[in-house]
């Protein structure tokens, strides 16, 4: 990006607004210099998860967020029997 550009006084954008449609999947083409054009897909796989970055910093690998969700299933299990009582 050039130094020049000024985005203190930008306005009318709005944070996040394709957010949604981004994590959902896409595409993205690189145009090289012989003047070939590659295309790739990208999309998160079944089953994966995006973490936000607040989230992110706490759990460095897959290992570690499973291991904290494993923690939290007793803790579940306990809260919807609770639930499950007959008044």
């Amino acid at each position: 990006m050039r130094a020049e550009y000024d985005f203190a006084n930008m306005t009318g954008g709005v944070r996040g607004k394709y957010y949604k449609a981004y994590r959902a999947g896409h595409t993205i083409k690189i145009h090289k210099a012989d003047g070939s054009t590659v295309v790739q897909h990208f999309k998160l796989e079944e089953g994966a998860v995006m973490l936000e970055s607040d989230v992110r910093k706490y759990f460095p690998d897959s290992e570690a967020v499973n291991n904290a969700l494993r923690c939290l299933i007793p803790l579940v299990k306990k809260s919807s029997r609770v639930r499950t009582k007959a008044a």
